[in-house]
């Protein structure tokens, strides 16, 4: 990975989190930890791990979040989705998580069991919908719960006023923070947050930043979730096929890029998804003057 010259710019402080998910394999699991320890010295205000609906990775993701609860000083959030489930067996799974040290729960409906485009069904003796689950955590304890926003929209909601008013009952059910879907373009972001608080929605909308680690995967990812891929993605990569150092110079750019332009415009938190791989991460971070150690993300914007 190539460095600037100098950082592309040093922005106002600033809060981070990054986003892990539960390792498959032996070798996945490795590349995780080495991962974790890379970006420990960042100092991330919190860490999450992701939750495959119905449950089908709930073995490894409390197994991550019980080593990063034990093994690290990182503050951890787990996902929990509510897909195919009971409610009491939704119930047990926070109590199972609960017991190992979680206090934040990033709560997510989560994809339809029939995959990406299918028709959702709720299950009979199960929550509703991701506001149902909200409300279901509000009652079992006081965690601090964490949501999805969609700038673009969510691919089943059929207007901007049904996706605006799903966050809405999340944020009334007791959501404290949303998450966003990645994006690209900031111009979409900054007109959804003035939707957003012109709807009287108050809680931190936190952008959620995707360095492009493979920008063929990244579109195809993009068309199931419903974001769109600027045409300057496909001009900023042009003339860097096959060169892996130039690829992960320019995606370390757009990403640090994005994110102080988001800083210029008022913005002070950002969620990383780190796809469980340092080094674009870092490079992003070291382009914003940041270098590991007890810094944040600070100092006077360039």
């Amino acid at each position: 990975m190539t460095k600037p010259e100098r950082p592309i710019a040093k922005i106002p402080a600033a809060r981070i989190s990054f986003e892990f998910f539960p390792p498959k394999s032996p070798d996945m699991e490795d590349q995780l930890w080495q991962t974790v320890k890379a970006l420990q010295p960042y100092q991330p205000d919190f860490v999450s791990v992701t939750y495959g609906a119905g449950g089908t990775t709930r073995e490894p993701t409390l197994a991550t979040v019980k080593r990063l609860i034990n093994d690290t000083p990182l503050a951890t959030a787990s996902h929990l989705t509510c897909v195919g489930a009971t409610r009491e067996e939704v119930h047990a799974v926070v109590e199972e998580f609960r017991a190992a040290g979680v206090r934040h729960f990033v709560a997510l409906r989560g994809d339809p069991q029939g995959g990406v485009g299918t028709r959702y069904e709720p299950h009979p003796g199960g929550f509703v919908n991701a506001a149902d689950l909200v409300a279901g955590l509000r009652q079992i304890g006081d965690f601090e719960i964490s949501v999805s926003a969609y700038p673009e929209r969510h691919p089943e909601s059929g207007t901007d006023d049904v996706d605006l008013d799903m966050l809405k009952q999340k944020v009334d059910a007791g959501a404290t923070r949303a998450l966003t879907q990645f994006f690209f373009d900031n111009d979409i972001f900054e007109r959804y947050l003035e939707r957003v608080r012109k709807a009287g929605i108050t809680i931190p909308i936190v952008p959620g930043i995707m360095p492009i680690q493979n920008l063929t995967q990244l579109k195809r990812f993009a068309s199931m979730c419903g974001a769109s891929i600027p045409a300057f993605l496909d001009e900023r990569f042009e003339g860097t096929e096959g060169d892996a150092l130039a690829c992960a110079a320019v995606a370390a750019d757009i990403a640090a890029e994005q994110i102080a332009d988001l800083a210029n415009r008022g913005v002070h938190e950002f969620h990383i998804y780190t796809m469980n791989r340092a080094p674009l991460t870092i490079a992003t971070l070291e382009r914003l003057g940041v270098t590991g150690r007890n810094d944040r993300l600070s100092g006077a914007a360039a």
